[in-house]
């Protein structure tokens, strides 16, 4: 997508600096943390949502959640907990209409989230 944002990350037209980067994610850090540890794992394959996965396709979702756990002990808050977010569609507070997933930790997350 040509002006997605997330696209031009993993696409380098940004400049990021990638925390973790394999064949089908990369991770780095928000650029408006809520935590001590704040990343977003972002699939490469562009999708608005969730939704927008067919049903072969969920298995990227699997695989952000075993990043999630290698991160979590990667930024030490494997032990501790943390919490793994994702938001899809304005009123859920998507703001990048890219598939992905926040990973936040470091901190006590209060209930309702918001």
């Amino acid at each position: 997508m040509s002006n997605c944002l997330f696209c031009k990350i993993i696409n380098n037209e940004i400049e990021t600096d990638f925390v973790y980067e394999d064949d089908k994610v990369v991770v780095f850090e928000d650029i408006n943390p809520q935590a001590p540890v704040h990343i977003l794992i972002v699939p490469k394959e562009h999708k608005e949502n969730i939704m927008a996965l067919k049903k072969d396709e969920f298995d990227i979702i699997a695989h952000i959640h075993k990043v999630a756990v290698k991160m979590a002990k990667k930024y030490d808050i494997y032990d501790e907990g943390f919490r793994l977010v994702n938001n899809n569609k304005e009123k859920a507070g998507q703001t990048v209409f890219h598939i992905h997933y926040h990973l936040l930790g470091g901190r006590v997350m209060q209930w309702p989230p918001g």
